[in-house]
């Protein structure tokens, strides 16, 4: 597959999605100074998933298996990943404010897919010390997740009008780790996706690629074995999902 054009790269970081600086950029196109449209543009905002984490020889730069690329793909879109491994949704609500190459490349977005606050959550997990903590905070923090969310869109749409994908959150735990995936599977249908779907459901030309419905029960195949991100062909039902929603053949 041929690797498009690429300017920042991102920093070493963990696996474990630690933070990493707000500075620090992911796949980009071209000095947006001197921004010339030569192709109809995606943009994928959004954290590791976005990304493709550990799909490839190395993370320093989005691997060419992650969902964006796989929309791109024989539709001769020019890409553009700004997944950044480790971002919260804090991270990208400043980048969207803030950041020049970040709100240049939205303002000329043809669509826009968002994926975040996967890191929201696995922040409370790793903060929780038995399971039975973990829904009373995951509750005390879905405000805030919400409160970003929806200002994440809405900086966006003040730079844009252009079609929406928001992923919803799939369950990353395998069946059979339990009962690890079966409270996740509860807390994402009853708590945190409804969230995510009444957010988007407030603005025009955006529309909700269900992830969770998607790699329901499939995690041996969506999901890498001893981790947490997409396989290949869990990148690739992120892709058909996506792809269907946004209308790109």
């Amino acid at each position: 597959m041929i690797r498009r054009k690429i300017v920042s790269t991102v920093l070493t970081f963990s696996l474990a999605c630690f933070l990493v600086s707000t500075t620090t950029l992911a796949k980009e196109a071209d000095n947006v100074n001197t921004y010339e449209k030569t192709k109809t543009d995606l943009v994928s905002l959004g954290d590791s998933i976005t990304f493709g984490f550990n799909l490839g020889n190395t993370n320093k730069i989005p691997s060419d298996y992650a969902f964006p690329f796989l929309i791109g793909e024989n539709a001769n879109l020019e890409v553009r990943d700004l997944g950044v491994p480790g971002w919260t949704s804090d991270h990208l609500l400043q980048a969207i404010k803030n950041d020049f190459n970040f709100r240049q490349s939205v303002k000329h977005a043809d669509y826009i897919t968002l994926d975040i606050g996967n890191n929201d959550l696995l922040h409370i997990l790793k903060k929780s010390n038995n399971i039975e903590q973990l829904p009373g905070k995951i509750a005390t923090m879905m405000p805030k997740l919400a409160g970003n969310l929806n200002e994440i869109i809405q900086e966006i749409r003040e730079l844009s009008d252009a079609p929406i994908v928001v992923y919803n959150f799939y369950n990353p735990f395998q069946v059979n780790n339990q009962p690890m995936h079966n409270l996740s599977n509860q807390l994402l249908s009853f708590v945190i996706n409804p969230t995510i779907a009444s957010i988007a459901s407030k603005y025009k030309n955006v529309k909700i690629a269900d992830a969770f419905s998607a790699f329901d029960e499939k995690q041996e195949t969506y999901i890498i074995q001893g981790d947490i991100h997409p396989t290949i062909d869990g990148q690739t039902v992120l892709a058909d999902i996506g792809k269907k929603k946004l209308g790109i053949k």
